[in-house]
């Protein structure tokens, strides 16, 4: 049962010319083609509420290859590369050569999104499972931050982690749709949290309470985009980096903060964790 506030602004449902915040968008799907067919558009969007830098988040190898590719035309585009649960039983023998070739990349700043999503079960478990370890052994090896996927699936997840034994504070779980239970069990591995426009949701009374227990410098926002637009555009069904700025006042809401201040420490943050350029 819910027992938070909603997110919703008291001066109106976009009002963008009040809440000029610098944030980085740390996982939007710009390859998706809702976002792919405008994206100079969508960045510039971005750009004019202060969303300068973007994250671009991928399910697969063949997106991996579109987001270098989108992050070699566009200024402040960074990319994952790595393999979604939901792809796992379709990867190729030659797939973590692949990834390792492209997490050499300059802009390439993290592998994943990787993990688990016993949800669908698009992929059978066994598959889930191998190439989830296999993925966080390569982030190991090569040095290189993980962003995490899971779904109905957070023991799991958390157990493979563990095994792999790659430095927690290189983890951060997108999205994160858990309650402050879970939420310390990540934070006890060193890991960084990202919080999406689910946490703006009435009924997300946990997942907000869980983004009160994150320390200060290991809190990042992130959209998810085209997926799961936040609150006060929920109704926007193609949600677009433009939109964290809601995410941020959300999440300054629930911490009993500032909108400035917390998109100026998840800024600081997401460039620290990425390896971000000023």
């Amino acid at each position: 049962m819910d027992t938070g506030e909603t997110c919703l602004p008291a001066d109106g449902p976009l009002c963008y010319h009040l809440l000029m915040l610098k944030l980085i968008d740390t996982h939007c799907h710009l390859c998706h083609p809702r976002l792919a067919a405008d994206t100079a558009g969508v960045l510039a969007r971005a750009a004019e509420v202060g969303v300068a830098t973007v994250i671009c988040a991928v399910g697969n190898l063949e997106e991996s290859h579109q987001a270098r590719d989108l992050a070699a035309r566009f200024d402040g585009v960074y990319f994952l590369a790595g393999l979604h649960p939901h792809d796992a039983k379709d990867a190729a023998a030659d797939y973590l050569a692949q990834l390792e070739s492209l997490a050499g990349e300059a802009r390439c700043v993290a592998l994943g999104e990787c993990g688990l999503d016993y949800h669908y079960n698009f992929s059978p478990p066994p598959d889930q499972h191998r190439v989830f370890a296999e993925q966080l052994e390569l982030a190991r090896r090569l040095g290189k931050p993980v962003v995490i996927h899971t779904r109905e699936a957070f023991a799991d997840t958390l157990a493979i982690i563990r095994d792999s034994r790659i430095d927690g504070g290189r983890v951060v779980f997108h999205s994160f749709t858990e309650g402050p239970e879970h939420a310390r069990a990540a934070l006890d591995l060193g890991a960084t949290i990202s919080f999406s426009g689910i946490a703006t949701f009435a009924g997300a009374g946990e997942v907000r309470r869980s983004a009160t227990a994150v320390p200060e410098d290991r809190l990042l926002v992130e959209t998810d985009s085209p997926y799961l637009s936040p609150e006060p555009v929920r109704k926007i069904k193609t949600n677009q980096p433009a939109h964290v700025m809601h995410v941020a006042r959300c999440l300054a809401d629930a911490r009993h903060t500032s909108p400035e201040a917390l998109a100026e420490s998840t800024t600081a943050n997401a460039r620290r964790f990425f390896g971000l350029a000023e």
